[in-house]
């Protein structure tokens, strides 16, 4: 499917993605030492001497966050999309718009803060690709309702990731969502984790497809992450068409009226797994509004996850076009 170029104002849209806009320095040194830990979200810790120079190997600069990651997923499988931000007025700003305007994305909702920084993110790579990630929010936290012009963004999706727990946010979106009848995808940050599933259940109730981590999983179901087909079956029921839970470097789960399926990752070089989530979240939901069929959006959704960590950066390994039926047969899918 082509790219649609960008249209402003008050054009209708395939999905509009919501959520944080980053300025993304990876940074990649054998120097981080690498330790096992059953407690860390992926087995190992980093570990480096305070007071050392320590050399890096490499250094790479890009944009992030979840709101852009998504949309660059959808512009580049054709769909119309525009995104709702928050940057401020410095030169990061500047490279999250120009990004957006070549990736095809509507900019015109993007929200401008006189005050605040543009969200920035240090992302640590070891060796192995494993990383961690030092985040300054900056103006992402801080979307207002208020200057969103729901008006102009008819869409018939709506895509959204973390805005930092902000309740008054969320009530905004899910009013417009169900008055004019768009469909939601939703992967939660760890604000909105923080507020508990209690009240987060009547949001996810009106979502399509809810997208978490394994971890998140366990903490929104309270239950260990040990047993996550506990926490499948506690949030499955939930969302209005599917439960998906991904499991790192083991796959992730996908759990719709009664029937869990699991794939497994595809083989190649870990290089970067920052932005992962994203475009296994958006590569499913893409996958979804074009075929329709829960199986075949998880084999999107695993294809552009695994472009991503084959590639350094959270855009560049991004799919430019949807996949072939004979290359989605080759992501190992199996009914549980």
């Amino acid at each position: 499917m082509a790219r649609k170029k960008s249209q402003g104002g008050s054009s209708r849209f395939d999905i509009v993605t919501i959520g944080s806009a980053t300025q993304d320095v990876f940074v990649q040194s054998d120097a981080f030492k690498t330790i096992k830990d059953p407690h860390a979200p992926d087995g190992v810790d980093a570990c480096f001497p305070m007071g050392a120079k320590l050399p890096l190997d490499d250094i790479f600069f890009d944009t992030g966050g979840g709101a852009t990651n998504a949309a660059a997923t959808f512009a580049r499988l054709g769909w119309k999309t525009t995104c709702i931000t928050r940057v401020g007025t410095d030169p990061a700003a500047e490279v999250i718009h120009r990004a957006l305007h070549e990736l095809g994305i509507d900019a015109s909702h993007v929200q401008i803060d006189p005050k605040r920084k543009t969200a920035y993110s240090v992302i640590l790579l070891s060796g192995i690709g494993h990383r961690s990630i030092l985040s300054h929010r900056g103006a992402s936290a801080e979307i207002n309702p208020k200057e969103i012009n729901w008006k102009n963004i008819p869409a018939k999706w709506i895509y959204l990731t973390s805005v930092s727990g902000k309740k008054d946010l969320l009530k905004s979106i899910f009013t417009h969502a169900g008055e004019k009848k768009m469909r939601v995808a939703w992967n939660p940050g760890g604000g909105e984790l923080k507020l508990g599933l209690e009240m987060l259940t009547p949001w996810i109730l009106e979502c399509d497809f809810l997208s978490v981590n394994r971890e998140e999983a366990a903490e929104l179901s309270g239950v260990s992450p040990r047993h996550v087909e506990s926490a499948i079956h506690r949030l499955g029921p939930l969302p209005k068409q599917a439960l998906i839970v991904t499991d790192g470097g083991k796959g992730a789960y996908v759990h719709s009226r009664g029937t869990t399926w699991h794939a497994k990752t595809m083989r190649g070089k870990r290089v970067n797994t920052a932005g992962a989530g994203d475009a296994f979240g958006s590569g499913f939901v893409a996958g979804a509004m074009k075929t329709g069929n829960l199986e075949k959006a998880l084999a999107v959704g695993m294809l552009n996850a695994h472009g991503v960590i084959t590639h350094m950066g959270a855009k560049h390994g991004i799919l430019s076009k949807f996949p072939s039926l004979f290359t989605m047969k080759r992501v190992p899918i199996k009914k549980l």
